[in-house]
């Protein structure tokens, strides 16, 4: 049996507008295995992901209808999963971006984002969508220019019934800005970690507006494609040196550290393992000490 010290609930909870939800949650993208690999992952573990992380407390699912593979869906398996969905469960979903058949990823306008809305509905058996961020530019790299178009039109569909709350990822602190003057906004999500560390100041200017910071790949050292992975990951030995500490991996650390924070910060960390998701929910319950803090703080930021 699990410890309750194991379940998400213990990391504490924010909210997202009126929705209330555990601070760590679960990222789908994984689920489906990623564009890279070279064989299907188990159908079966996505499933028992899913359901085990209900189980213990989760109730935030990050989700996107281009999350998948030639052989899965997030969203399909999302709904195969869990519906009927538990009445506290919150789905997060991104439109903007989109992805061809053959994986080529190409960005809405404005007048396209409606279609976008409507399949992840459909997708995931819903009437409307909880929480929908504005994903920003086709690439991952934040892309400049106003928002005020492609948010102005999500801002109609939450009038029009099919959102319910509305967030916007991959931007700066201006654009963040310009959205909230169109509508409320209840979460951003960027790419931030303890060695991806450009968005400080934004961490923080959410945390003065009381928006959720929600970081994308927070316990991951590099990306294919995004990020090179030469071998010299800063902070190798810091993280280590705490992990041990704690009997914990060093991906927990990493993960504690983001949780620390702030509050307002929700970790998404994504897998398609049983054994990794009971290890990210445990990451909740890590409490790391002042020194800790101050020696991870010390680690070359990116």
């Amino acid at each position: 049996m699990t410890n309750l010290h194991d379940h998400a609930p213990t990391a504490g909870a924010w909210r997202l507008g009126d929705r209330t939800v555990n601070r760590v949650g679960l990222g789908a993208m994984r689920l489906t295995g990623m564009p890279w690999d070279e064989k299907p992952r188990s159908r079966e573990d996505a499933i028992t992901v899913l359901r085990r992380a209900i189980e213990l407390g989760v109730n935030h699912i990050d989700t996107a209808s281009f999350y998948f593979t030639p052989w899965r869906s997030a969203n399909e398996l999302i709904s195969t999963a869990l519906q009927p969905y538990p009445e506290d469960l919150v789905l997060t979903t991104k439109v903007g971006a989109g992805r061809s058949r053959d994986g080529e990823f190409s960005f809405a306008r404005p007048d396209q984002l409606r279609g976008q809305v409507e399949e992840n509905i459909r997708q995931l058996g819903l009437d409307h969508l909880d929480v929908v961020n504005l994903r920003w530019g086709a690439g991952m790299g934040k892309e400049p220019g106003s928002v005020a178009e492609h948010f102005g039109a999500l801002a109609d569909l939450r009038e029009a019934g099919l959102i319910r709350h509305l967030g916007i990822s991959n931007i700066a602190a201006d654009q963040l800005l310009e959205a909230r003057a169109i509508a409320p906004v209840v979460c951003v999500q960027n790419r931030y970690g303890l060695t991806d560390r450009q968005d400080d100041a934004l961490v923080d200017l959410c945390a003065e507006y009381g928006i959720a910071f929600v970081p994308f790949f927070a316990v991951t050292t590099s990306v294919p494609g995004l990020q090179p992975d030469d071998g010299a990951v800063p902070g190798l030995a810091e993280v280590a040196k705490v992990a041990a500490a704690h009997a914990a991996t060093p991906a927990q650390i990493r993960l504690a550290w983001t949780l620390h924070r702030g509050e307002h910060v929700l970790a998404i960390p994504g897998t398609g393992s049983p054994a990794h998701l009971e290890e990210n929910v445990a990451a909740g319950g890590l409490r790391l000490s002042e020194d800790e803090l101050a020696l991870l703080d010390t680690v070359a930021r990116g």
